[in-house]
This record gives C-alpha cells, sequence and structure tokens, in this order.
C-alpha cells in the first residue's frame, strides 16, 4: 500500500492526476512489535560457537557478517575480497546496501579473523563461497544456517538469514546500547523500525525513571 500512493502520489505531484485515489485507502495495521523471531543470546552463542567449529570455512563469517555487522543476507552474499580496507585505523567493509547506498562497516577483531579464515589466501572475488567454489546466496546461506542451528541443537520452525539481523539488533538493545546509536548500526531510516525490533521496551528494569534515580542518588 505504501508503494501504491506513493506512486499516486508522484503522479499527483507531476500533474498527471488531480487527486490521489489511494489518499482514503484504510492501510492494514502494523504490530508494535515485529513478528520475525530473533534467536536468544544463549541461542546466538551456540550458533556462533558451531559456525566456529565447522570444517567449511564460510561459515563462521556467514555467522558473524550476519549476526555480529547487522548485514542483510544479499549485502553479505555480495561482499567481495576487494571490498575489505582500512580507514582511521579501522579494518572496514564496503557494504553495497538498500537503495545502492554505499557504507562502512567497521570489523570487529572476531569478524576479521572469521573472514580472513574464509578468503584463506584468495585475493579477489566473493568473500563468501560455497562449497563448489561458486558465490554463495541467499538459498545456500538458509541452508548453511539451518544446518548450522541442528549442529547447535537449537530448535526453530524455520531457520533463516534475516533472523541473525533481528538477532544483531534485538542483542544490542537487551545490552543497553542507545537506541539511536543502534539505529545507525542497522541503517534504519525510521527509528520505529529499530523500535519494533526491542523485545524487553517493557522491561521495568530498563525504564529510564530508574536510570534518572540512579543518576541523582546525591541529592535524593
Amino acid at each position: 500500500m505504501s508503494v501504491v500512493a506513493g506512486f499516486y502520489r508522484t503522479c499527483v505531484i507531476d500533474g498527471v492526476l488531480e487527486h490521489s485515489p489511494a489518499e482514503y485507502v484504510r492501510r492494514p495495521h502494523v504490530p508494535a512489535e515485529s513478528p520475525t523471531l530473533g534467536l536468544t543470546h544463549l541461542q546466538f552463542e551456540a550458533v556462533l560457537t558451531a559456525g566456529r567449529q565447522s570444517p567449511n570455512r564460510c561459515d563462521f563469517a556467514l555467522v558473524s557478517m550476519l549476526g555480529l555487522l547487522g548485514l542483510r543476507i544479499f549485502e553479505a552474499t555480495g561482499s567481495d575480497i576487494e571490498d575489505l580496507g582500512e580507514e582511521h585505523g579501522h579494518r572496514v567493509l564496503r557494504v553495497h546496501g538498500k537503495g545502492d547506498k554505499i557504507v562502512l562497516v567497521p570489523l570487529p577483531p572476531a569478524v576479521g579473523r572469521a573472514i580472513e579464515r574464509a578468503i584463506d589466501d584468495r585475493t579477489a572475488g566473493p568473500i563468501l563461497l560455497t562449497s563448489r567454489g561458486t558465490r554463495m546466496d541467499r538459498h545456500c546461506a538458509t541452508r548453511r544456517l539451518r544446518r548450522l542451528a541442528e549442529q547447535a541443537g537449537i530448535k526453530l520452525p524455520r531457520m533463516h538469514p534475516h533472523m541473525l539481523r533481528h538477532t544483531f539488533v534485538t542483542t544490542m538493545l537487551d545490552a543497553g546500547v542507545d537506541l539511536r546509536d543502534v539505529q545507525i548500526a542497522a541503517r534504519h531510516a525510521d527509528p520505529r523500525t529499530t523500535m519494533r525490533y526491542d523485545r524487553a521496551r517493557k522491561n521495568l528494569d530498563r525504564h529510564p525513571n530508574n536510570i534518572l534515580a540512579a543518576y541523582m542518588a546525591s541529592a535524593t
């Protein structure tokens, strides 16, 4: 509906139509929380461990790029060795994101080691490869993640790559990272998108009143 409304709005702006036929159309209700299931902290650790112990060197890189960098699956599988570089003393990955936007994503040491292990002595080409030596796609990545989840003893109805991006956001929020910083890391245009991932936003232990009271403890 957003696409349709945007199309007709453009027609009105360009003078093709006088009024948008989608102006008064009721839009479906969007739930406050994302319906996508994420992994718990312990489940995420188990999948990371399974990836690190896997004989397939690309498995750990795949899990790290999705769960520790928060990349979308097309961003991870589309990354090439040539996209690796350095910026201000940090190892970075040049990512081709939504809308053909280019962003530099810093690589924590653990992720850098996982990627180095995946590329081995290769100097060009895709970072993530299949067992046949071709570029990994979303279907292959989904199969690999399901295999790793099974090896980690995690029983989920349907394991798919976006669960790790979801886990990337929820784990940072659970760790107390500021919402604005999480939004920037996830590259969400609207903070409300990030908030939909926050499973613990109703947790009273995290209520700002407690933080303010602790900050003003000396006066109270």
